[in-house]
């Protein structure tokens, strides 16, 4: 989008994990600073379940550890 002249770009999030991140982002726009747990439910899942629920949850590490 920089490129492409915009005016300004910004980086919005619903849920943040700045413990995971690689490089350095700078979140304008943060809804939920999260720590780092797996979260399945409105949109995310695991193996293709939970991904209806209707809220975000926390998945239990015993169910997607070996």
């Amino acid at each position: 989008l920089e490129t492409r002249q915009a005016a300004s770009v910004e980086v919005c999030t619903l849920l943040d994990k700045p413990d995971r991140r690689k490089i350095k982002v700078n979140v304008k726009y943060n809804g939920f600073t999260i720590p780092d747990e797996f979260l399945v439910g409105y949109g995310l899942d695991f193996n293709e379940c939970y991904r209806h629920l209707p809220e975000v949850y926390v998945l239990k590490k015993e169910i997607y550890s070996d």
